[in-house]
C-alpha cells in the first residue's frame, strides 16, 4: 500500500465531509477521484498529502512513498527563471550534482589531490546512475508534449498565462516521478493534443495516479478505478467513468429493491403484532418479533442527493439574423500569425465552437468578437445583440475580499439583492454561503461565481472561454441542459469533447491561418475529417499501383502453374475447414448451454433477495449478494465469448458454402 485512509472522520466547521471512510491506494492503480463540487474532493487530497489532519481515523503514508500534488493553488508560484529553468527543478540531485562535480573538477586541477580524485569519481558515478546526463532532454521532450515550442522553454516563467504556468509545473512533477501522483483536474488548461499526449504518458506511467476530473473521455481512457465521494462515505467502483455510470444504477436499484422488499416485510411484522399482542396465545410471539425488528440491520432508502444548478438564461432582446460579421480579421503577434484575411458570419441560433491546438488563436478570435483585442480588418454587430463574455481570467479577477452577494453586484445587473440571492441559490449559494469570501471558495465555486456574473445581464449572445473547467460531472451536464434550452446564440473555446458534442451545432476551426466552418456537430466533424483523411489517401494510392504492375507485369507474366495446382489443394482445405466447423459448433452449443445455467441461477439468486428472510440475516443478504455479482461477472465473460464463437462459426458457415 501506498497510502490511504482508515476509518476516517473529517470535519470543516460544524460539516463534516468525511464519516468513517476507508481507502487504501494499492502500487499502479490508476484511480477516478469524483463527486459533486463541494463534497470534499480536494480535501481528500489534502488529507493524504498531510495538509489537513483528520477529526478521527488514521491517514496512512509508507515512509519510502513520493508524492507528487498537482492543484490550482500552485498559480500563486511566481519566478523569473524560465520554463526550463522551472521544469528542471524536478531533478534536485542531479543540479547539485552538477554543481559539486564543476567546483571538484576545478580543485582536482588545481591541487591533483587523491581525495578530490575519489570524491570526483564518486559524483560522476551518482550522475551516471541517476541518468543525470538526459535530464535536458527529457525536460524539453515533457514541455514539447504539453504544447510549448522550442522558443518557449528560454523564457521566463512570469511571461505565462496561469493555464502555461499550471503546464509547466505539471512537466515538473512528471519529471519528478513520484510513487503517487494526486492530479487535481489536470485538463483544465490543457488543448486536445495535450490531453491525448497526458492520457498516453499516464497510461505507460509506472507508479499509481489519482486523478480528479470533469472530463469524461479522459476519465474513461485514463482510470481502472473509480472513487465517488458521495453522502460523506467512499464508494469504489473497480472499472472506468462508464462502467461506474452502468454500475451505481444496478447498485440503486438493488438498494431501493431491498430496502422496498425490508419495508413489507416491516409492515407484515406490525400488522401481526398489532392484531395479535392482546391475546395471550400470540403475545410471546409478537414479542419475540419485536425484538426481532429491533436487531434488523435496516437497508437505507436510495435518496438521490445532488446539486441541481437551475440555469435559466432569459433573453430580453430578439437580435437580427446576423449577430456577428467579421471581414478581413488579420491577427499576428510578431511574426507569428494567427488568422490572415479571415471573413464569417455568426447568425441568430448558431451554437459554434472553436476548436483545435492552444497557440492557434481561439481564445484570440473569441477576444476580437468581443472587441477586447486589438486587430485589424472589420468585425460588424447586428441589431440588437446584447452580448456577455465569460473567460478563464474572469476567475482570476474576481474581488478575493469581496463576499459572492458583493461579487454578484459588481455585474452592473441592476437587480436587487433578493433578487440577486435568488439566482445565487440557482448556483447553490443558499443561505449564508452568499456571504462566504471569494478567497474561500474552491476552483468549481469561483467558476460558478463567474458564470453566474455571465448569465445575469439577460444576453442574447454569450461568448464562453472554457465554461466547463472547474465544474464536476453532474454540473457539465446541467450546463449543457440549459445551454441546449438557451434561446439565444453561442460561441464557445472548450477542450471537453463530451461538452462540445452534446451543445455544438457547428464547429469553427483556425486552419493555416484561415477560419473554416463547419455546419454540423462535433462527431459528424470528426467523420467528416476522417472521411477527408481516406480520400485524400485514397487518391495517392491508384499512382502507386500503376506504378508497381509496370514494374512487375514482365515478370508476372509466365507463370500459370499455380492456377493448375489450385483444384489438388483444395480437397484437404475443405476436410480441415469442415472439422474446424464442426468444433466451434461445438463449443458453441456448450456456451448457450452454461449460460441458459447462469441465467437459471441468476433468476434464483435475485429472488432470494427479493425475500424478506433475506434481510433477516445480515449474512445471508452478503452471500447472496456476493453470489448474484460473481454470477454476472461470469455472464459478462461467457457472453463476449459467446459472441466472438458466433462470428467465427458464421465465417466459417460462410466459407464452406462456397
Amino acid at each position: 500500500m501506498l497510502a490511504g485512509l482508515t476509518n476516517v472522520t473529517f470535519e470543516f466547521g460544524a460539516r463534516a465531509l468525511l464519516e468513517n471512510a476507508t481507502w487504501h491506494i494499492q502500487p499502479n492503480e490508476r484511480i477516478g477521484l469524483i463527486g459533486f463540487n463541494g463534497t470534499g474532493k480536494s480535501t481528500l487530497l489534502k488529507l493524504l498529502v498531510g495538509q489537513y489532519s483528520p477529526s478521527e481515523g488514521t491517514v496512512e503514508r509508507s515512509r519510502t512513498t513520493s508524492i507528487g500534488y498537482l492543484h490550482q493553488d500552485l498559480l500563486s508560484f511566481d519566478t523569473s527563471d524560465s520554463i526550463l529553468q522551472v521544469a528542471l527543478g524536478a531533478f534536485e540531485r542531479v543540479l547539485q550534482l552538477e554543481k559539486e562535480i564543476e567546483e571538484l573538477g576545478k580543485e582536482l586541477e588545481r591541487t591533483g589531490d587523491e581525495t578530490t580524485l575519489i570524491a570526483y569519481t564518486d559524483r560522476l558515478h551518482e550522475m551516471d546512475t541517476l541518468d543525470g546526463y538526459n535530464i535536458h532532454h527529457k525536460t524539453e521532450e515533457v514541455l514539447q508534449g504539453l504544447g510549448f515550442s522550442n522558443a518557449d522553454v528560454q523564457r521566463p516563467y512570469r511571461e505565462f498565462s496561469g493555464g502555461w504556468r499550471m503546464r509547466v509545473l505539471l512537466a515538473k512533477m512528471i519529471l519528478q516521478a513520484p510513487d503517487l501522483l494526486l492530479l487535481d483536474e489536470p485538463t483544465n488548461h490543457l488543448d486536445l493534443p495535450s490531453i491525448e499526449w497526458l492520457e498516453k504518458y499516464l497510461l505507460h506511467y509506472q507508479g499509481s495516479v489519482v486523478i480528479v476530473s470533469h472530463d469524461k473521455y479522459f476519465l474513461n481512457r485514463m482510470v481502472n478505478k473509480i472513487v465517488e465521494v458521495y453522502q460523506r462515505q467512499l464508494h469504489i467502483y473497480n472499472g472506468n467513468y462508464e462502467f461506474y455510470e452502468k454500475e451505481k444504477q444496478i447498485r440503486t436499484e438493488l438498494q431501493q429493491r431491498a430496502y422496498e422488499n425490508q419495508q413489507d416485510y416491516i409492515r407484515q411484522q406490525e400488522r401481526f403484532i398489532e392484531r395479535f399482542k392482546a391475546k395471550a396465545s400470540k403475545a410471546a410471539q409478537a414479542q419475540s418479533i419485536v425484538k426481532r425488528l429491533d436487531r434488523l440491520d435496516r437497508v437505507e432508502e436510495v435518496i438521490i442527493e445532488r446539486p441541481d444548478i437551475r440555469i435559466n438564461f432569459q433573453v430580453d432582446k430578439m437580435p437580427g439574423k446576423v449577430l456577428v460579421e467579421l471581414k478581413d480579421i488579420t491577427k499576428q503577434f510578431g511574426e507569428n500569425v494567427i488568422v490572415k484575411n479571415g471573413a464569417a458570419e455568426i447568425e441568430r441560433g448558431d451554437k459554434i465552437a472553436l476548436i483545435g491546438a492552444n497557440g492557434k488563436g481561439k481564445s484570440t478570435l473569441l477576444r476580437i468578437i468581443a472587441g477586447i483585442e486589438p486587430f485589424s480588418g472589420d468585425r460588424r454587430w447586428g441589431h440588437n445583440v446584447e452580448e456577455s463574455f465569460y473567460a478563464q481570467h474572469q476567475l482570476e479577477s474576481l474581488g478575493l475580499n469581496n463576499s459572492v452577494l458583493e461579487e454578484m453586484k459588481t455585474a452592473g445587473s441592476q437587480k436587487t439583492e433578493l433578487e440577486l440571492r435568488t439566482l445565487l441559490g440557482c448556483f447553490l449559494f443558499s443561505g449564508d454561503d452568499a456571504d462566504k469570501k471569494i478567497k474561500v471558495l474552491s476552483g468549481g465555486e469561483k467558476a460558478r461565481v463567474a458564470l453566474a456574473k455571465t448569465i445575469v445581464s439577460k444576453a442574447n449572445f454569450l461568448m464562453l472561454d472554457e465554461p466547463t473547467n472547474h465544474l464536476d460531472l453532474h454540473s457539465v451536464e446541467l450546463l449543457i441542459d440549459a445551454l441546449n434550452r438557451y434561446q439565444g446564440t453561442i460561441i464557445m473555446v472548450s477542450h471537453d469533447r463530451f461538452f462540445i458534442s452534446k451543445v455544438a451545432n457547428k464547429i469553427w476551426a483556425i486552419e493555416d491561418h484561415e477560419l473554416k466552418s463547419f455546419s454540423g456537430g462535433y462527431e459528424e466533424w470528426v467523420e467528416w475529417k476522417e472521411r477527408m483523411a481516406k480520400n485524400a489517401a485514397a487518391s495517392s494510392k491508384p499512382e502507386k499501383k500503376s506504378e508497381k504492375k509496370s514494374e512487375v507485369a514482365p515478370v508476372a507474366a509466365p507463370k500459370p502453374e499455380p492456377v493448375a495446382a489450385k483444384p489438388v489443394a483444395n480437397a484437404p482445405i475443405n476436410k480441415e475447414l469442415k472439422k474446424e466447423l464442426q468444433k466451434q459448433q461445438r463449443i458453441f452449443k456448450e456456451l448457450e448451454q452454461k449460460i441458459e445455467d447462469l441465467n437459471r441461477q441468476k433468476a434464483e439468486k435475485e429472488a432470494l433477495m427479493a425475500a424478506p428472510d433475506t434481510y433477516a440475516d445480515k449474512n445471508k443478504f452478503m452471500e447472496t449478494e456476493n453470489s448474484l455479482k460473481t454470477i454476472n461477472a461470469s455472464l459478462k465473460e461467457l457472453n463476449a465469448e459467446y459472441e466472438v464463437i458466433f462470428e467465427k462459426v458464421m465465417e466459417l458457415e460462410e466459407q464452406a458454402g462456397k
